[in-house]
């Protein structure tokens, strides 16, 4: 990226903070599980041990004497893992029907979008419920039902773009220079359309983690993985015995989601030059 960017951006402090604990946070998924001598469902130690309560237990125990500190590493692998695969599979579909939506107008205009509000027409969180619940909770059926509520937004965005842009004068020229409609969809119209879809991006990673946090909350996880939001939900009958079992996983989504909407905010300032003009 350019250095006109990297300026714009970093005059956004809450989003070099935010790039700052996304990059821990990317480091911990990569790194910590080497650093973790046992599996995060080994029962280590006794139940309910508090933080520093013993040697090795930094952040304690839970209800089965297991390591909070090994879930909420092996936990934040899971999320992210979660949150990248299914923005990316949301932004393939979004983008495509979006783009030809965009382009041709007319009936395929209204027949994408008519589907697209078949989609938005059912609370996203319910859709993803009864998704998981069809295909059996796993990291798979999880990024899924996350994928498939998650594209309508990509789709009208990109839909919008592409209706302002079909008509301006570099579109035309690729028309009469004989350039293919795939061609001018992909590399005309579509870098310019980038800027905003790289900012939603960075947002539906961050709700693709509250929504799978919300998923394992209530049971809906893969039962084979820790996640933080499973870390919660076993957590949520011991609260007052235990705060710490339930504290830790909810810092690190709270911390997680608010640094990539600090990391969007940061990336609609570094694509938008317009701002420099204001200087």
């Amino acid at each position: 990226m350019s250095k006109a960017f990297w300026r714009r951006f970093g005059r956004n402090k809450g989003a070099v903070l935010g790039l700052f604990v996304l990059a821990w946070v990317a480091l911990v998924a990569l790194v910590g599980p080497l650093l973790i001598s046992h599996n995060p469902w080994d029962m280590v130690d006794a139940p309910f041990v508090p933080p520093m309560g013993a040697d090795g237990m930094l952040l304690g125990t839970d209800t089965m004497g297991r390591d909070i500190l090994a879930g909420l590493v092996y936990g934040a692998r899971v999320s992210l893992i979660i949150g990248l695969v299914s923005t990316a599979v949301s932004l393939i579909i979004g983008v495509g029907l979006g783009a030809v939506a965009g382009y041709f107008g007319g009936w395929v205009d209204a027949l994408l979008m008519r589907f697209t509000e078949l989609f938005q027409s059912v609370p996203s969180f319910a859709l993803a419920i009864v998704l998981v619940a069809i295909f059996e909770p796993s990291v798979a059926s999880i990024v899924t039902a996350i994928a498939i509520v998650s594209w309508p937004p990509v789709a009208r965005l990109v839909r919008s773009e592409f209706l302002t842009l079909r008509q301006r004068d570099f579109v035309s020229a690729a028309l009469l220079a004989g350039q293919s409609t795939p061609r001018i969809i992909l590399t005309q119209i579509l870098p310019n359309a980038i800027s905003p879809i790289v900012v939603m991006a960075s947002l539906m990673v961050a709700s693709a983690i509250l929504l799978e946090s919300s998923l394992s909350f209530l049971g809906l996880g893969d039962p084979n993985q820790m996640s933080w939001g499973y870390m919660v939900g076993t957590a949520r009958t011991v609260m007052r015995q235990a705060w710490w079992m339930a504290v830790f996983p909810g810092l690190s989504i709270v911390l997680t989601v608010l640094a990539l909407n600090l990391v969007g905010e940061g990336l609609n300032d570094g694509l938008n030059s317009r701002l420099d003009a204001r200087k």
